[in-house]
């Protein structure tokens, strides 16, 4: 694949000169798919907007939610009622919950895209309500309606998303290249987002909010849409992603990607957090462990 320098598009690399604009190319050298995912975390240009974390919370701690309530409307019943949970660096945790659960309304308010009640989060030490364009800086979200602008091509979406962010060209570019390795847009990725199938714009939405490296990838039923490659993909890039020092939040009803996936499990059922567990010091002990029986059994308690 080769990059054009002046207007960001990609085409193919026995073509010399961009056939969008006519101006010179930046191309990106062959190589193999663990070589450019390899490239891509050994290039972090993280905001430098980190502070220590406060004496009475672990320096690993990534996500903070204490006592969270939220509610849509003052005659609402509480659509989330004192969530409290913490994520550490290296970590990937599962929230799950039947329809309506309040895993989403979760996920929206640790983003910031919903105001709650009561509660604090923090993430990498930032309050998300005193100090949100910190924390922000420090997180990438996939929406689970993968909202996106569909008036741009998929390159402009990435380019847009990189500006935001501040990354610098010559890394977007190098970042890109071991994210394609991943969902694989190919072509498509010069296309308008309006074109683009369920699928498509799921893959667009994951890398625009990767390309910031961010220290926290925040999810909503992200395998949701995918072709079987493209899932086989991502989870083995989130298993690399977070053993490089980085969190992953993500909610799905898929038991076996979550059991596969998760060091830890947050149960969430009618808006209350009813268990964390740790997966992988259960299947420690008990590999023959059934979480799907495990799971369906607490939602039978109602």
């Amino acid at each position: 694949m080769t990059y054009c320098q002046h207007c960001n598009v990609s085409f193919a690399d026995d073509t010399p000169t961009c056939p969008y604009c006519g101006s010179g190319t930046h191309p990106v050298p062959h190589a193999t798919y663990m070589d450019n995912i390899n490239h891509y975390f050994a290039q972090p240009n993280r905001p430098q907007q980190v502070k220590p974390a406060p004496a009475h919370r672990p320096s690993n701690e990534v996500v903070h939610i204490k006592g969270l309530y939220k509610k849509y409307s003052k005659k609402a019943d509480w659509a989330v009622t004192n969530v409290t949970f913490s994520c550490y660096a290296g970590e990937i945790v599962g929230l799950l919950g039947h329809n309506g659960a309040g895993k989403s309304t979760t996920l929206k308010c640790l983003e910031g895209m919903l105001p709650y009640e009561k509660g604090e989060i923090f993430i990498n030490g930032y309050d998300i309500k005193k100090d949100p364009l910190a924390a922000k800086a420090n997180m990438g979200f996939v929406t689970d309606n993968h909202a996106v602008f569909i008036k741009m091509t998929g390159m402009q979406y990435i380019n847009f998303m990189a500006d935001v962010y501040k990354v610098p060209t010559e890394l977007r570019v190098k970042r890109l290249t071991a994210l394609e390795h991943v969902f694989q847009l190919g072509n498509a990725i010069n296309n308008l987002v309006s074109s683009y199938s369920h699928g498509m714009r799921q893959k667009v939405c994951m890398m625009g909010s990767l390309i910031h490296h961010p220290k926290l990838w925040i999810l909503d039923e992200p395998m949701t849409g995918l072709d079987p490659r493209t899932m086989h993909a991502v989870q083995e890039f989130m298993h690399k992603y977070a053993a490089a020092g980085n969190t992953i939040i993500f909610s799905s009803h898929a038991l076996n990607t979550v059991a596969h996936l998760c060091d830890r499990v947050v149960l969430i059922r009618k808006g209350q957090q009813i268990n964390d567990i740790n997966v992988k010091r259960i299947y420690a002990m008990n590999p023959n462990f059934d979480f799907e029986e495990y799971f369906l059994q607490n939602e039978r308690q109602d």
